[in-house]
Parts: C-alpha cells; sequence; structure tokens
C-alpha cells in the first residue's frame, strides 16, 4: 500500500442532493425543449410550442455566449456561487409561468453553464487525487511506450490516463487484479497488463470481440516485445558508452596527475569537464545518457525488478551472453554471482505473470464473478466507456463483492439506459434499473425520457470548438417525416431510415432512397418532394437553433445521470471514499468523466 496520505475532500450526500434539488428544477421546465424528437420538428410545430423567441436571436445569443467564453480567461470567470446569487435560478424569467415557452436565451445558457458538473464544484482534480494515491513514492511509468504506437489518438489519450489512474489505485491498496467490464477490443485490459504488470480478466458480451482482442493481444505482444527490446539495447548502448567514458576519464585523469607531479601547474588540478574527456558526444547527448541512467536508478520493482540500491554492477543489467568478455572488465569468464542469475530468472517469469485473458460473459447486476473468475482474489473493477446499464451495474456489483475494492466506471450510450420510471403503466419483471439508482431520485419517480438521454450523448464541447452538428442530414429527416406523415397517413414507423443521407446525391435522391427502404411507392409524391423541400428550406434555421439549444442542455443530463451515481455510492455504508473525476480532454473523448470509489481498507 502506498504511502499514508488522505484522499481529496468531497461533497457529502446531503450536499450533492441539495444540487440535485436545483437541477430538477431546471430539468422541470427545460426538458421538454431534450425530449422534442428532431424527426417530427416539422411534423408537430415543436418550434411554436416551445421557443417564443425568433430563431435568429437564438443562434446570435449563442454565438455571442461562445465568443464571451473563448476570450474571458478561465481565471477571470466568477465561481459558480457568484453567478448563482445574481438570479440565474429565477426560472420564471427563463420560461413563461402560463406556456412554458422559452422566453430568455441568455438566462437559459446561464442556468445550463450552473448546473454543468465543471461549474457546481462536484469533481476532483484528476491530478490532486493522483498525488493523493502515490503519496510519498515516486510514479510509475512502467514501460516507455507509448500507447498511440499501436491504437488511434483518441483511445490512446483514453488509455493512457485511466491506466495511470488503476494503477495507482492498484498500488494504494497494494493489489494485483483487475476486472475490466465491456472490455470490447481489449485496448485498456492489454495496456494495463503489458505497461503496469497487472493481471486483467477483460469481460465482453460479444464472442467476436472476445476473440478479436485475443488476437489484437497477441500482435501487441509482439509489438511490444521488439520496443522493449529496442529500448533495452539503447540503454545498454549508453552504459557500455559511458563504461567507456568512465575509463577514458581514469586515464586522462591519471595523465594530468602525472603532469601536475611534474609542472605542478595550478591549472592542471581542475576536474576535466565531461565535454573534455568525452570529445565525441554533444552536450545534449551526455545530458540524455545521464537522465536514462538515472531513471534506471528509480525504475520500480514492475519494469523487471531493476533495483540499484544495492550497486549492482551495469553490466549486470545485460543479458548473460551479450557482450564479449574483456580483459578491462576484469572478468575474463564474466563470472556471476547466483544471485543475480537467480535474480534474471525470477525478473523472467514476472514477466510471464503479468497476463490479460479475455473473457465472454453477459454482466448484470446478479453476475456471480466466482463462477466467470476462478482465481478471483481482491481486485479493482474498471469500465472504459461501459454501454447502457453495465455502467451502473458495474457500481452495483462493485458494492456487493467483498473482493472489489475499488471501482472505476466510465459510461456511455445513454439512451440504452434502462428507466424504472420510463412507462409507469407498463408491467416489467425488471428489478434493477439503469436510471435512477440513488433513494432521492426514485423518491422524486424522476424520468428523463430516452430522447433525453440521447441528448445527453451530445457534445458541447466538440461543437463549440467548430465541430458543428449535421444540420442538413437533421433537416432532410424531418421533411421526409412530413411527407410520410401527409401522403402516406404514417406517424409511427418501425422502421429506420439509416445513413442514407451520406449516399445520396441531393434532397430529392435522399427522399427516393428512403422511402423504397421503407417499401413505400415512390409514383404517389414523385411531383411533390421538391415542393416539401422548397417550403421548409427557409425554416432550415429553426431546426439549427432548436438542436443547438439541446447541446447547450445535454450537460445537464449527463450531470443528473452520473450524480445520480455518485449519490448512490455515498449511500452505501462500507465505501470510505467516492467521487467524479474528469478523465479525459473533452474534445477528444466526449464522455469524460468516471466515477470513482474506494472501500474501507481493513
Amino acid at each position: 500500500m502506498a504511502a499514508s496520505c488522505s484522499l481529496p475532500g468531497t461533497q457529502d450526500l446531503s450536499a450533492l442532493r441539495a444540487k440535485l434539488q436545483g437541477l430538477l428544477r431546471f430539468l422541470r421546465e427545460a426538458l421538454s425543449i431534450c425530449n422534442a424528437h428532431t424527426v417530427d420538428f416539422y411534423t408537430e410545430s415543436v418550434w411554436e410550442q416551445l421557443i417564443d423567441v425568433p430563431p435568429e436571436t437564438v443562434l446570435a445569443v449563442l454565438k455571442k455566449a461562445t465568443e464571451e467564453a473563448e476570450a474571458r480567461p478561465a481565471e477571470a470567470r466568477p465561481p459558480p456561487e457568484a453567478e448563482g446569487a445574481s438570479g440565474i435560478t429565477d426560472f420564471p424569467k427563463i420560461f413563461c409561468e402560463t406556456s412554458q415557452k422559452l422566453l430568455s436565451v441568455e438566462a437559459f445558457v446561464l442556468a445550463a453553464k450552473y448546473y454543468s458538473l465543471q461549474n457546481l464544484g462536484v469533481c476532483t482534480p484528476f491530478e490532486q487525487l493522483l498525488v493523493a494515491l502515490r503519496g510519498n513514492q515516486t510514479q510509475k511509468t512502467g514501460e516507455n511506450v507509448k500507447p498511440d504506437e499501436f491504437m488511434n489518438l483518441k483511445k490512446s489519450h483514453e488509455v493512457q490516463a485511466m491506466s495511470e489512474l488503476i494503477s495507482s489505485v492498484a498500488d494504494y491498496y497494494g493489489i494485483k487484479q483487475v476486472i475490466d467490464l465491456g472490455s470490447g477490443k481489449g485496448y485498456l485490459s492489454s495496456f494495463l497488463s503489458l505497461k503496469y504488470g497487472l493481471k486483467v480478466y477483460g469481460i465482453d458480451s460479444s464472442n467476436t470481440n472476445t476473440h478479436g482482442a485475443q488476437e489484437r493481444n497477441r500482435k501487441l505482444k509482439k509489438h511490444w516485445k521488439i520496443c522493449h527490446t529496442q529500448s533495452k539495447s539503447d540503454v545498454n548502448g549508453l552504459a557500455l558508452k559511458m563504461a567507456k567514458g568512465k575509463k577514458m576519464q581514469g586515464e586522462i585523469q591519471y595523465k594530468a596527475n602525472t603532469e601536475e607531479e611534474c609542472n605542478n601547474s595550478p591549472t592542471s588540478q581542475e576536474m576535466m569537464s565531461t565535454s573534455e574527456f568525452l570529445p565525441d558526444f554533444s552536450v545534449s547527448v551526455i545530458s540524455n545518457i545521464r537522465k536514462q541512467m538515472e531513471n534506471l536508478h528509480v525504475c520500480s520493482h514492475r519494469e523487471e525488478n531493476l533495483c540499484f540500491a544495492n550497486a549492482f554492477s551495469l553490466i549486470d543489467l545485460l543479458p548473460i551472453n551479450a557482450i564479449e568478455p574483456t580483459t578491462s572488465s576484469r572478468m575474463p569468464k564474466r563470472k556471476m554471482s547466483e544471485a543475480n542469475k537467480e535474480r534474471r530468472k525470477t525478473t523472467s517469469k514476472s514477466t510471464e505473470s503479468n497476463i490479460y485473458s479475455p473473457l465472454t460473459s453477459f454482466i448484470t447486476a446478479d453476475s456471480e464473478l466466482h463462477d466467470i473468475i476462478k482465481d478471483l482474489e481482491d481486485c479493482l473493477m474498471v469500465g472504459l466507456h461501459t454501454c447502457g446499464d453495465l455502467a451502473p451495474n458495474t457500481l452495483r456489483i462493485f458494492t456487493s463483492k467483498p473482493e472489489i475494492k475499488g471501482v472505476c466506471s466510465v459510461g456511455c450510450c445513454y439512451h440504452l439506459l434502462s428507466e424504472e420510471f420510463e412507462d409507469p403503466h407498463k408491467e416489467c419483471a425488471q428489478e434493477k434499473w439503469g436510471f435512477p439508482m440513488c433513494h432521492y431520485l426514485k423518491e422524486e419517480r424522476w424520468c428523463c425520457g430516452r430522447n433525453a438521454r440521447m441528448s445527453a450523448c451530445l457534445a458541447l464541447e466538440r461543437v463549440a470548438v467548430g465541430g458543428g452538428l449535421p444540420t442538413e442530414s437533421l433537416f432532410y429527416r424531418a421533411v421526409l417525416q412530413d411527407i410520410i406523415k401527409d401522403c402516406y397517413g404514417i406517424t409511427k414507423c418501425d422502421r429506420h431510415v439509416g445513413k442514407i443521407y451520406s449516399k445520396s446525391s441531393s434532397f430529392l435522391d435522399y427522399v427516393r432512397k428512403s422511402l423504397k427502404k421503407l417499401g413505400l411507392d415512390e409514383s404517389k409524391v414523385k411531383k411533390l418532394i421538391m415542393d416539401y423541400y422548397e417550403k421548409y428550406k427557409p425554416r432550415m434555421n429553426e431546426l439549427e437553433a432548436f438542436n443547438m439549444l439541446k447541446v447547450v442542455l445535454a450537460p445537464c443530463i449527463e450531470t443528473l445521470i452520473l450524480l445520480d451515481r455518485l449519490c448512490y455510492l455515498k449511500e452505501q455504508e462500507d465505501i470510505a471514499w467516492s467521487a467524479l473525476v474528469k478523465l479525459f480532454d473533452p474534445v477528444k473523448s466526449p464522455r469524460c468523466y468516471a466515477v470513482i470509489a474506494l472501500k474501507r481498507q481493513q
């Protein structure tokens, strides 16, 4: 276990419930915007029903708010408490009390910003947590191989940050085993195993993913060994150069001392600089050599147990037959102590124990881990972008299994969550739902709705930096829906159009391909298609403005879902510490928040 160090303070359950209460007050009025489906935008007259402001005004206000946020330095922005005191929670100013329509876009934007996770002050800084977990220990970096050498930049960013945290938690508890739920292609599992020496079980419901992960891990190990061999070769070469340099330095020093005795020159008494006795090395190269040699001295036991506390000779770092014996080594036959030979055998065995085992199993809140993992021991449970109910079920398994000492869960696909109160009239035998989890929201019988949960998946940060929204494709789909309703009398259709927009050359082509896929007779509307396009084209800005409002509101829905999970953990008696941590850059990885909890140590 790491040196004793208190973990960062977090808000207690009562404080979190108070923030939930304020958030619910805002969402009771705003949720109708998120629950309106873009497909029905024109058929249901969504803009007229929900917004009492011209679309031009909405777009102008949102553009101004974005520009002001970018222009104002982060340190100059007022804290959430100051914004709250300025009256942004005066909701009648945001929505009309009678019609419930949106009246003030400015107040809407401020309220949405206020109730985002970052502004509520409920997140624990990532670096602060890492420092607390490590205590006074030196950071363990593992093998010097970067993940972007064998995965895309987004996945590399996610795996690198999350594996660093998981490794720190494992060290904090002295744990070697990790269970990766929803492991998918096995990137995180492989990286934890190869870089940090952890024994990882990756469990995924897809047998295809499991077989793919096995094959990918085999190739990754091969790649890793090559990189590791090259890295060791570089260091060994540097070690030999340093040894030669020291030998040269000794010869030069001996010559200088001899000359001193003969000439009694005061200048010859000064120590020669490194650049003087190693003329073939630049200052930067020498500095690099020194840094790498220093790094060898402080490397961890996971890095092949190379510890220099007992002053092993540099030659002991090399493979037994790596170099030819020389007279200068004073060991013509390179005699090695039995202890050093045994150390190398142990090192070889330790690298083989770093195992990643992909398994196929469908995980629920009631899954019995002992039936899946035969050698289950004290472990951590993790999940990187676990879809739908798997994220809340990960937390439930963590709280119910004594062997699981910590959890780190980053969820995604909120639209796939099951909601207990979404359809109260529908009989269902399901007992454990994806949402809500905590007592307070259960008592409120709170329901978001699928469209609102879908909106929570929108990426505000990406849109803010110019990612934009696919307005034209959404416009095509909304106009198509009006055609289907008017000409075919269909208001609800079980079949989906799918990704036809990217394969279409024009709106006319889009409608024809869509009708064909839906099994509808095109001849009924052949002459009317472009009339519908011309009718709604001037109103495309309404759709754009409305979708931008949904994007602004998206972080509030995500806040609700994540606070629900955090409150659930705070309600458990045996959990010592729990928090929300922003692990990733939201532009690179929009689902960037991790729910983390640690049990009391016995």
